[in-house]
């Protein structure tokens, strides 16, 4: 399971469908895809219209997830891989190969993680995996609540790092979840406790440290944001 990395249920199933600004519209455009580059979540997928589009205004601009497309995306993914201070948490570092069998894990899978891209203004420059925490391994670590939805993120290249873009991010991106997955009451992530720069760019976003817990691959810092607290956090 990846680190987070800013600094560098049941019942109704509720999605999120967001349209983008016209004037990105360029760099979005799609060429029309080929069978075998259409990804149709399974039936009933529990985040299976997630992040297509959301938009967000920020302090650092206008900010889109846009769903990650291996044939336009793995390049560049792959290189922000490679970067030694992502590659220390994410642990993708090497050929193409490897990043593109991550992404295929999800694209291919159930809808229970999606990968997007984070885009800055019309620029690309985050990678972000939003799961269902609540139905993914994670959940026999902490105490799970149905519908938590929880946060993976990287920002790629070095000046996009250590200057507060990522507390901006995480706020904007929580909110975005929580506005439109109204089921959802708790955002989460568990960054690697040997990441402080996350720690506290979390803290920053308005999450609070919940408990540290041990997961397979890490020690980690349990970080939730509440619907109940978003608005005085």
């Amino acid at each position: 399971m990846p680190s987070t990395d800013p600094g560098l249920g049941t019942g109704s199933e509720d999605t999120l469908d967001p349209h983008l600004p016209p004037e990105w519209s360029a760099w979005y455009a799609e060429e029309p895809r080929t069978p075998d580059q259409v990804v149709t979540p399974t039936a009933g997928a529990p985040l299976a219209n997630l992040a297509d589009g959301a938009t967000a205004d920020t302090p650092a601009g206008p900010f889109a997830l846009v769903p990650v497309r291996l044939d336009r995306d793995l390049g560049r993914i792959a290189g922000w891989m490679n970067d030694p201070a992502v590659a220390a948490f994410w642990e993708l570092a090497g050929a193409p190969e490897i990043t593109a069998a991550h992404l295929r894990a999800q694209l291919d899978g159930d809808g229970r993680s999606l990968p997007c891209l984070g885009v800055l203004a019309g620029v690309p420059m985050s990678y972000w995996e939003i799961y269902r925490a609540d139905l993914d391994p994670v959940a026999r670590h902490y105490p799970a609540r149905s519908q938590d939805t929880g946060l993976h993120l990287l920002i790629g290249g070095a000046g996009n790092r250590a200057r507060g873009l990522g507390s901006t991010l995480l706020r904007a991106t929580a909110d975005l979840v929580l506005d439109h997955r109204p089921l959802c009451h708790r955002v989460i992530a568990e960054p690697d406790l040997r990441n402080t720069a996350s720690v506290a760019a979390f803290l920053s976003a308005g999450f609070r440290y919940s408990d540290e817990i041990e997961l397979p691959d890490k020690r980690a810092a349990l970080m939730i944001r509440d619907r109940a607290h978003r608005h005085v956090l």
